[in-house]
């Protein structure tokens, strides 16, 4: 059975990038190494992996990314965290009254 990985790095300038990959080490020595000039981590590195989580389905993985970097950096700092609880409130807005 194949595993697929979403993953979330942290760069060197305190921002995330989020991705999805079939080959974890492989993908993460990549962005390491620069392979990718006009790839987000290129500018930001050096990198290191910050969260990763495993999945058999790689629609499943795909949504999972997709939604992942959509997400705010203090909702994505919960992820990383392993602070579940914290995730549904970190998606409400806040409205004044």
């Amino acid at each position: 059975m194949k595993i697929y990985y979403v993953y979330i790095l942290k760069c060197s300038d305190d921002t995330y990038y989020t991705g999805f990959t079939s080959k974890l080490d492989t993908r993460i020595m990549e962005h390491q190494s620069g392979k990718h000039r006009d790839s987000y981590t290129y500018s930001r590195r050096p990198i290191q992996l910050a969260f990763y989580t495993e999945f058999t389905d790689p629609n499943i993985a795909i949504d999972t990314e997709k939604q992942i970097k959509k997400w705010s950096k203090v909702k994505k700092e919960a992820l990383i965290n392993g602070e579940f609880g914290n995730l549904p409130n970190l998606a409400k807005k806040k409205f004044n009254s």
